[in-house]
């Protein structure tokens, strides 16, 4: 009888979902209905000491490694003290240090950046490194390296 007691208990826990904060708190990044890339685990202003862990988010698309085509899937570029806009848009993202691809469908990395003020951006692109069209990138967030 415990035992049938304590199995209903876990199923009315499972069935109740997440405490309202986590619910929240999960919601944050998903207020506007098109698909979107966040960083995870950082945000303007933070501080962090090198090597640091940088975790991509990503809602209303899927990753795939690149050369993947699939409908609504791409993989991650991290932009590092590094803008693309305008017509840059049009072109396939470069790969170097301000500009690096994760085609392996990768969603997170570590960063060993210098002392300073850095800024980090998101850019989802397609199997051939090209930015959506809209652009699926998340805000450009500005972190201090001690």
């Amino acid at each position: 009888m415990r035992i049938l007691v304590a199995a209903f208990m876990l199923f009315l826990a499972a069935c109740a979902g997440p405490p309202a904060d986590i619910r929240e708190a999960d919601a944050a990044p998903h207020a506007d209905a098109g698909p979107g890339v966040y960083i995870v685990n950082l945000k303007t202003g933070d501080a962090v000491s090198s090597p640091f862990r940088v975790a991509f988010g990503l809602y209303g698309m899927g990753v795939a490694p690149a050369g993947t085509e699939k409908e609504n899937t791409g993989h991650h570029h991290l932009l590092v003290d590094a803008v693309l806009e305008g017509d840059e848009l049009n072109y396939a993202i470069p790969g170097d240090e301000h500009h690096i691809h994760f085609g392996g469908g990768q969603t997170e990395t570590v960063l060993d950046l210098p002392p300073g003020e850095h800024t980090l951006q998101l850019i989802l692109g397609d199997l051939n490194h090209m930015p959506f069209k809209p652009s699926v990138q998340s805000e450009r967030i500005t972190i201090t390296v001690r």
